[in-house]
């Protein structure tokens, strides 16, 4: 890898105005493009501090060998001038939305003889008239079989055509009335553009007129008795009011937008947008990308937006709005070049209340649906799954396959209600019957290396119990080492079904490859000494910490990398976001129970219908304080002695709440 100081440009050198940079790597091939209202400032932030810059820009700066920049006039210009590099060059450290289909449309050739209607992508061509943008293609392909029952508009190939006249035999379409066969004259050419026209009208939003139309006819045919024809209009009518309402109107027909939204994580981006127009979702669209930038939804959205219509050349492909979850940082240049590629104004703005915004949330619950559809088919691919453990067992340099991997997490809020999750993962798939819950309590709450320690501490010495022989000796416990609280010895561990000193013999007898912690090198250096505090050596420690996704290993001053695109990475994110949530849903629960607390829970004496019988008669806790023992014999099932005893309990507690507070550094009283 290039050492950023070989090729940083002198300071003095990058003039201050905006434009365009383009990273090279050695060979010349452009790796990064990007824009900048000032390029000195800009460029220099990649050199200042290499050190200092996260994991995906690092490996930028140092995968480059040479930067290179363009001054432009405005920032429009450079919007532009990045968007032609971008697709110009591909760079591997640009997101890109790639697709390898452009939008479907369902288009009528005006411009022929004999209009022929089909579904067509890419370019526009003159003359032919455009309706959707659809998706999927099924979609508009059963639409348009539906609607050549009452529109039987020609939709074969020129070669089908010419042959059918050539012959005097229409193609199948033709003898089952879906095409008027104006190849074998059924029909006459102006007839023929009089029916496609109409087919026209129709996709413009004018369904109602034909269905009422055609209602009329079917009446009249009924009058006369004509039961056939009026059974064929019938039909028609379904026909048409299928098509019609297939789309169902979300906003006001005079609506054309598109609505973007974004679901994201650490490794990737969901993208997702609907298209309406005239008031009907037309169409949807989606991407999953990697993020192999340090971006923001901001970025991403303009990202999104340049490359979705940065290819359209056409008035129609881009709507009136744009709506999007948030602005991006130069939304007044972007509205400005897309309103020059459509050659009309676009509003791009951030739907705030009413049916926009309530489409919008829809759209994000179909980006979120997407990613995570896209990360359990990945998780469940068994080949990328080994790829995956071999990769990482690679790039941690451990001599053993991981064939059992346990993570451990810490939740509290400001030091309360500590807890901690383990979870467990076996061939890259979770375990969920090894599942562990740990209560936290003591000294090992003060802080989270402390709890690491602990919760390390008690899951195998508790491993060691269980490979000692209880045939020789049934109490026969491993000896606790020194430094260890043996009163802590398994205690406050919560499984999902039974405390783990409970738990039959040999459930955790196969212990993990590797353990990782939810944290960065104070927190794998915790577990690593709780696991050499009991003598195990075979068990491998590192680290995730979550805001740079590095990975760090005991006893070493830098993390270990991994590209972001790794699956060896999306393994370690996704078994350490299971730790995360198990830990949360447990301090949740926890965190609830105590909040729901009464003082009256901790008198003896009272069980739970005689504490539910004070609280009815006197209302409060603190009411029934101020109550005298006489009062306290009143409620049903309290007698003189036990009322004595909640009494002065009730006393003692009532002192204690307002004793003054000491500082137990320096012993001074705290004023109340």
């Amino acid at each position: 890898m290039a050492d950023p100081a070989t090729y940083r440009p002198k300071t003095g050198e990058i003039p201050t105005a905006p434009g365009v940079y383009r990273f090279r790597d050695e060979h010349g091939r452009v790796i990064y493009v990007g824009k900048a209202k000032n390029l000195r400032s800009r460029l220099n932030s990649y050199f200042a501090n290499p050190r200092g810059l996260l994991p995906k820009t690092r490996a930028m700066v140092h995968t480059a060998a040479s930067v290179e920049w363009t001054v432009v006039g405005t920032e429009l210009e450079a919007l532009q001038l990045e968007y032609t590099w971008i697709k110009e060059f591909n760079p591997r450290f640009n997101i890109m939305f790639r697709d390898d289909k452009s939008y479907p449309y369902l288009a009528v050739t005006m411009g022929e003889k004999y209009p022929r209607a089909q579904v067509m992508r890419g370019d526009r061509r003159k003359d032919t008239r455009y309706f959707g943008p659809f998706y999927p293609a099924k979609a508009i392909r059963e639409t348009l079989d539906t609607l050549l029952r009452v529109f039987p508009v020609r939709t074969c190939s020129s070669g089908v055509f010419k042959r059918a006249e050539r012959t005097g035999r229409p193609c199948l379409l033709g003898y089952i009335d879906k095409c008027s066969a104006p190849c074998v004259g059924r029909i006459s050419a102006e007839d023929h553009r009089q029916l496609a026209a109409e087919l026209c009208d129709f996709m413009s939003g004018e369904g109602k007129r034909f269905i009422s139309s055609l209602e009329k006819e079917m009446q009249a045919a009924v009058a006369e008795l004509d039961y056939e024809t009026a059974a064929r209009l019938r039909d028609d009518i379904s026909a048409l009011r299928k098509v019609f309402e297939r789309n169902h109107v979300v906003l006001s027909e005079d609506t054309d937008a598109d609505i973007f939204a974004l679901e994201e994580d650490e490794l990737e981006a969901s993208a997702q947008v609907f298209h309406v127009r005239g008031g009907r979702i037309r169409g949807q669209r989606g991407w999953v990308v990697e993020k192999v930038e340090d971006n923001d939804t901001a970025d991403l959205v303009e990202h999104l937006i340049q490359q979705v219509y940065g290819e359209a050349n056409s008035t129609d492909r881009i709507p009136r709005q744009v709506l999007v979850p948030v602005l991006p940082p130069n939304s007044d240049e972007l509205a400005e070049w897309l309103g020059g590629l459509r050659g009309a104004k676009v509003d791009i703005r951030v739907p705030q209340r009413g049916d926009k915004k309530a489409l919008m949330e829809t759209v994000a619950r179909n980006a979120s649906d997407a990613l995570r559809l896209h990360k359990s088919r990945r998780a469940g691919d068994i080949t990328t799954r080994s790829a995956a453990l071999q990769e990482l067992q690679e790039a941690l340099d451990l001599p053993v396959a991981l064939l059992r991997i346990e993570c451990y997490d810490i939740s509290h809020v400001s030091g309360t209600n500590v807890v901690a999750s383990m979870v467990v993962a076996e061939d890259g798939l979770p375990k969920k019957s090894d599942y562990r819950k740990f209560s936290i309590t003591g000294d090992a709450a003060r802080d989270d290396t402390s709890a690491m320690y602990n919760v390390i501490s008690r899951r195998f010495r508790n491993y060691l119990a269980e490979n000692a022989d209880p045939a020789a000796d049934p109490d026969a416990r491993p000896e606790v080492p020194a430094g260890l609280p043996a009163d802590r010895a398994g205690t406050d561990v919560q499984p999902l079904t039974d405390t783990l000193t409970a738990a039959p013999k040999g459930k955790f007898a196969y212990p993990p490859n590797l353990v990782v912690v939810d944290g960065g090198q104070p927190q794998v250096a915790a577990a690593s000494r709780a696991l050499a505090d009991l003598g195990i050596t075979d068990i491998y420690v590192v680290g995730l910490a979550k805001r740079l996704e590095e990975v760090w290993l005991p006893d070493s001053d830098f993390p270990v990398i991994l590209p972001r695109a790794s699956e060896a990475l999306f393994l370690l994110q996704r078994i350490r976001d299971e730790a995360h949530r198990f830990a949360i849903t447990f301090h949740r629960q926890k965190r609830a129970k105590s909040m729901t607390a009464s003082l009256l829970d901790e008198i003896s004496g009272l069980g739970p219908a005689k504490r539910t019988a004070l609280l009815k008669e006197f209302g409060s806790v603190k009411k029934l304080r101020a109550a005298s023992v006489e009062d306290l014999q009143r409620v049903p099932g309290i007698g003189p002695a036990l009322a004595a005893s909640v009494h002065a309990q009730l006393t003692a507690k009532t002192a204690e709440a307002d004793a003054p507070a000491v500082n137990m550094t320096t012993g001074e009283i705290l004023e109340t």
